[in-house]
């Protein structure tokens, strides 16, 4: 963890007993499920970290600690359960009760695996899938937890491929859609990318129950690293790059996948420096055809047609790195500085709150 994020957070959570909005009422619901609550990874002033639900008052509900710094989190349908990923790499993922935070489970990774901050449940609830890699041989692998027995390890699908990170499900409920990084790290030398290359992106097609890879997209560039991406409900997926190669080639950050291939947007050149070749979140809004995404390195938010890929806004958020979909329509953006930020596609963007905390990367 860097040390000015680290600061950021220790001093935020010295402040939790008075947190609050300040100057603004309240926080907007957002689209879906459990859309009166919001919950992240913290920091806690004494160094170690916890993961919080908050209200629309911006008020705690709870805080749950837990051994490291925590990355990204996933709700368990009809179990009003949470789980929360350490971040890569990862040795553990907590199981929280969603209403009181209380911890249910700790599961540690397997021996010679760890964890990459991302997962998701099958739409009964009963199967956990998480992004994980066997970091001797860097072999990237999703692995699944029956959470009807206590979160006990079931099975193991192999990626045949290096450095998953995000993985969702596609609205058919049978197919998982991995971000595939292509990057290889190791524990032993903290986040150093190792093949940068070499390196080979994917976004993997995956069927839930056998473990069949069914699709395997690559983006134009090798060195566009696919590490987030949502899928709408009609179906349509959506990709976020990372490109690892020299900052002024910018190319495309963002695609649709059509068929059996990526059809990747770019923007003109003043949006792409503003989007630093690296986008931390995008989100397909379930109720249109809007897509945000944004990047904390440019500080930089975007609002694009989905179907298009026309650019509708932008705005300059510095640290902004969180995107959730909104009721209505528009966008929530956070930012690693407190900031709350409303994006949509036909009005200036409109800061919300400054808050005294400052959340981890993904708001759930």
């Amino acid at each position: 963890m860097d040390r000015s994020r680290r600061k950021l957070l220790k001093t935020a959570f010295a402040g939790t007993a008075a947190l609050s909005l300040s100057g603004c009422s309240l926080m907007p619901r957002k689209s879906g499920f459990n859309p009166e609550q919001y919950s992240a990874a913290v920091g806690k002033p004494d160094g170690t970290f916890g993961v919080s639900a908050f209200d629309l008052k911006g008020q705690p509900l709870w805080v749950s600690p837990v051994d490291t710094r925590c990355h990204s989190g996933c709700t368990r349908p009809e179990g009003n359960q949470l789980v929360f990923f350490e971040r890569r790499p990862g040795w553990s993922f907590y199981v929280l009760d969603a209403s009181t935070g209380r911890r249910l489970h700790n599961i540690e990774a397997a021996q010679g695996e760890h964890f990459v901050g991302h997962g998701v449940f099958s739409p009964d609830g009963r199967w956990l899938y998480a992004t994980a890699s066997r970091y001797e041989p860097g072999e990237g692998i999703v692995a699944v937890y029956d959470a009807e027995q206590n979160y006990q390890r079931v099975n193991t699908f192999e990626l045949a491929g290096i450095g998953p990170h995000q993985i969702t499900l596609h609205p058919d409920g049978e197919t998982l859609a991995i971000a595939l990084g292509g990057i290889l790290t190791h524990p032993d030398y903290d986040r150093l990318k190792l093949n940068l290359d070499t390196m080979t992106s994917a976004l993997i097609l995956m069927d839930r129950r056998s473990g069949e890879i069914i699709g395997r997209l690559t983006p134009s560039h090798h060195q566009q690293s696919l590490r987030h991406l949502d899928v709408h409900p009609s179906g349509n997926v959506y990709v976020a790059y990372q490109h690892q190669g020299p900052r002024h080639e910018m190319p495309a950050l963002l695609a649709r996948m059509e068929g059996n291939r990526l059809t990747e947007m770019r923007f003109d050149d003043e949006t792409q420096a503003g989007l630093a070749n690296y986008i931390a979140s995008v989100i397909a809004h379930p109720e249109n055809d809007l897509v945000a995404a944004a990047s904390p390195v440019g500080g930089t938010a975007v609002v694009f047609q989905g179907s298009t890929g026309k650019l509708l806004a932008k705005t300059s958020i510095p640290d902004c790195s969180g995107v959730q979909a909104l009721a209505g329509g528009d966008f929530l953006i956070s930012s690693g500085q407190g900031k709350l930020v409303r994006l949509g596609a036909h009005q200036p963007a409109q800061g919300i709150a400054q808050l005294p905390l400052y959340w981890d990367h993904h708001l759930v």
